[in-house]
Parts: C-alpha cells; structure tokens; sequence
C-alpha cells in the first residue's frame, strides 16, 4: 500500500513526460511519504509509451498502463483510480500546465477533513477562447449544479481513497466528477493553484467539444437528480402531456357533440390537425409514462448498479522493474 498515488492520463504528450517525471519525483521525495506515479497511455500515436518504458527503468515507484486505443480522458481516469494503492489520489495533466509543486498544498487542505479537493487555476495560461469557454462552463455548472466551484475541469485534484473508488466516470463527465461526489455525499473543496502555459504539443481542447459538454451536461443533471427517482422525472412529463392531449381532445370532443348531435350541424374532426395534435400529445404521454415505470423496475431490480469492467481497454501494464 501506497499513501499516495499520483495519476495521469495522456495522449500524445512526448515532449513532457521526461521532464515531468524529474519534477514529481523531486517534489514527492521530499514529503517522505510512499508514492507511486501512475501514466495511463491513452491510445497515443507518438513515442509517449516508448518514453514511459524508459522512465520505468531508470525511475523507481512509476507505473505505465496502456490502453488498447484513445478511449477518452474519463476512461483513461477510471483505470488509473482503479489501479491506484494509494490513500489520497491526486490527478493531474501531463502537459506541465500543471505544477508539481503545488501538491503539498492539495495534500495539507485534504487533511483538514475534505474528501475532493480541486484546483482553481484562476491565473489562467490559455488561449482567450479557451479561457473564455471555459468561465461560462463554469458558471453554468455551478448555477446548475449548486456546487460553488470556480473551476470544475482542473485537471489538478486530490482524493480520499473512498472518493475515487465510489465515482465511475465515462464518455467526458470527468469535467463533472465534483458535481457526481457532491450528489454522493462528500465534502469538497477547492483552492487556487499555480498554471503554466502550454510548452510543447497543443491543447486537446476544441469546438466540438460544446456539443458533447452539453450532453454531457444534461446527463449529470438527470443523474444527480433523478437517478433514484426516474419517474419523478418521466411522470410528470408524461401526466402533463396526456393532460394537454386530454384537455384538446375533450375540447373537441365536447364540440362535436354540441353541433352534430344537438344542433344537427355537420362537422369533421378526422380532419383537423388540432385533433391529431391532441392524440399524439396522448401517445407520447403513455409512453413517457411506461419509461418511468420501466426505470423504476430497472432500478428495483439493481440494474443501475451494475459496475463497468475496465480490463479490456489495457493493452500493456509496465511497472518500475517488471512488465506484464
């Protein structure tokens, strides 16, 4: 067992691995405290894994793990908090944007009884578009999820062990990771770090990333809100509406019976597009209705529990003095 376990994701980052290593080590031999850093190669094309394999022979305490391809950074996080020993999980980029030595500080706040602890790079060396889209994800974020963090994507973060082993992550919610522990109960924190810019390569950051944040977005809000309660959500969908759909066509149908039948005045419903838009309302609300009941079913029977199996992603395990 470890007392910490620094983890971190990559794709591409050749040119800072090397330097990267020398920094973690001299910060983490000072604190005299039992570490091991953990690389997860997420599928990268460059000489990222042949660097690593070097580092794992002249370093001690590294451990590589190569994923079978570029499965994302949410994914490449998961295997790494599955994999790590440590009591406190700190993770952090592989660019040097973030700084080493600021893992001291992370390690002091998390003693004082926080679970999560993230940084705030509020002194920001990015690109003014980057910089820019990024406060308005985080006010948004925050508006929505009531979690008062400035900065909910900094790759720098410390955790309790109990944290990361209760948080699956996928797709790209680890942007998300402080909402998903909040909703689990634990206590979360955040203070300002140091950030670099970028020295080598480029950002991973681009447009489309709008798009699946904000499917992303909308996922975690489903989840944190109604994943024990699916028809909470579904239902009143659903009643709302059937009860439009009802309301029109009890219109109508009080309508036809007042000039057909009393007034004996002929008129044609099957034709009006009002009724269709009533009987169609009436449809999607049963069925809205029937996806509640299912998901509540689902969920009766643990469904949702069901943990994912992250062993078929990793292509190649190397370690200070083995490989596997």
């Amino acid at each position: 067992m470890k007392e910490i376990s620094i983890v971190i994701p990559l794709y591409n980052e050749e040119k800072s691995l090397a330097a990267l290593a020398d920094k973690l080590e001299n910060v983490l031999k000072n604190l005299g405290q039992s570490y091991e850093i953990i690389f997860i190669d997420d599928g990268s094309t460059d000489n990222s894994f042949s660097i690593l394999e070097t580092l794992c022979e002249t370093k001690d305490n590294i451990k590589v793990y190569q994923l079978r391809t570029n499965f994302g950074k949410s994914y490449a996080l998961n295997v790494g908090f599955k994999v790590a020993d440590g009591d406190i999980v700190i993770t952090m980029d592989a660019d040097l944007q973030d700084d080493p030595h600021e893992i001291p500080n992370m390690l002091a706040k998390i003693r004082e009884g926080y679970d999560i602890v993230s940084g705030w790079k509020k002194d920001r060396k990015d690109p003014l578009f980057k910089v820019l889209s990024s406060k308005v994800f985080n006010y948004v974020t925050r508006k929505f999820s009531g979690v008062n963090l400035h900065d909910f994507n900094c790759g720098l973060k410390a955790y309790r062990k109990e944290a990361v082993q209760n948080i699956d992550i996928y797709g790209e919610i680890h942007r998300f990771i402080p909402v998903l522990a909040d909703w689990k109960g634990f206590k979360i924190t955040e203070i300002q770090v140091r950030h670099h810019a970028r020295q080598f390569g480029r950002s991973k950051y681009g447009s489309e990333r709008f798009l699946s944040g904000l499917f992303d977005f909308a996922t975690i809000c489903f989840i944190t809100r109604y994943m024990f309660h699916p028809m909470h959500f579904f239902g009143k969908l659903g009643i709302t509406l059937f009860a439009i759909g009802f309301a029109i066509d009890f219109y109508l149908t009080i309508q036809w019976i007042i000039y057909y039948v009393i007034l004996d005045y002929p008129t044609v419903l099957t034709g009006r597009p009002l009724l269709l838009f009533g009987v169609l309302l009436l449809i999607l609300g049963s069925l809205f209705l029937a996806t509640g009941l299912i998901s509540e079913m689902f969920l009766f029977l643990n469904i949702t529990s069901s943990k994912r199996n992250e062993e078929f992603m990793i292509k190649k395990t190397i370690s200070s003095g083995r490989k596997h």
